[in-house]
């Protein structure tokens, strides 16, 4: 049950963006717009374009492990800016 929880909490600081917004992903319709952002701060912090949110968005189980496993490195958290 925790783990999920962490998950988000350590996605969310690695995109600069505060805990709270775990509430905002509780909220039925919200949470899409807020996903979005997520995912798009996400992409920013590793120095990618909105094409590449799309893919974190719809096709994340490719995304992912690009991200992940790509040559890309963290510059950053982009909501900071």
């Amino acid at each position: 049950m925790i783990v999920p929880i962490y998950n988000v909490i350590v996605l969310l600081e690695i995109v600069g963006r505060p805990w709270w917004w775990i509430l905002l992903l509780l909220i039925p319709l919200v949470n899409i717009a807020v996903g979005f952002i997520v995912a798009l701060d996400l992409s920013r912090s590793f120095g990618h374009d909105v094409a590449f949110a799309l893919g974190l968005f719809f096709l994340g189980i490719i995304f992912y492990p690009i991200l992940a496993f790509g040559g890309d490195s963290y510059r950053g958290a982009a909501a900071a800016t």
